[in-house]
């Protein structure tokens, strides 16, 4: 992994193109029925940071990839804001299918997704993961309220994650853009903690250990061109 924030990985990864295009043609839950396609992921792997959020919604559906909509536009912002972009960040969501109409993803749906979610983490490697609203935070923080956790780093194992609001909460509630934005700016200081501190570095999912840091259906088409390209 480059030791620059903007140093992008540009190279295909073998590893992560198999799994994508396991993941289109999964049948393992109903949302393989409404899918017009799966919604694996973007970005480098390996990468530094990881950007995880819940479900793909009706853009990403159509277009493969996460994070293209409203709320999308706004994730970009943050990312530049703090010398990151999506040429340089791993962007993925807990569900690879959209959930109709956008309701929350359900149990049985997040269980389907889960070993294609932790692969995905294992290929990327990151020492730093962002969770993007409840459902990706809840895999690392079970029952914990994003309100009173978000902004505050926990280390399990060779990564820190950082829980965070999803992007298009500040959408709905502009009073939570600027606790947003307080948040991303944490990512610098955090990450070259991580640098410090070394990587995971042995290729698997960190399980939940040590206390928070201080504060300072039918077979569905292979990944698009779209998505190789950007893989």
């Amino acid at each position: 992994m480059s030791d620059a924030i903007g140093s992008p990985t540009r190279a295909a990864n073998p590893a992560l193109l198999t799994l994508y295009e396991e993941i289109a043609d999964c049948p393992a839950c109903e949302l393989a029925r409404t899918r017009t396609q799966t919604v694996p992921g973007v970005g480098p792997a390996p990468a530094e940071v990881m950007c995880i959020g819940e479900a793909p919604g009706a853009r990403e559906d159509e277009r493969g990839l996460p994070f293209v909509g409203p709320a999308g536009r706004f994730l970009d912002q943050l990312l530049g804001s703090v010398g990151l972009s999506r040429e340089t960040v791993h962007i993925a969501n807990v569900v690879k299918c959209r959930p109709p109409g956008n309701r929350d993803p359900q149990p049985e749906e997040i269980a389907a997704c889960t070993p294609f979610f932790e692969r995905q983490i294992a290929i990327v490697d990151p020492l730093l993961i962002v969770t993007l609203g409840r459902f990706s935070m809840s895999r690392w923080f079970p029952g914990a309220s994003i309100s009173r956790i978000h902004g505050q780093p926990k280390r399990f194992g060779g990564r820190i994650v950082l829980p965070m609001y999803h992007p298009a909460a500040a959408l709905h509630r502009g009073d939570l853009r600027p606790v947003i934005e307080a948040d991303f700016a944490r990512i610098p200081e955090l990450l070259e903690q991580a640098r410090r501190e070394g990587p995971a570095g042995n290729g698997s999912v960190s399980e939940p250990s040590s206390p928070y840091l201080p504060a300072s259906a039918a077979a569905a088409p292979r990944p698009s061109t779209e998505q190789r390209a950007l893989l």
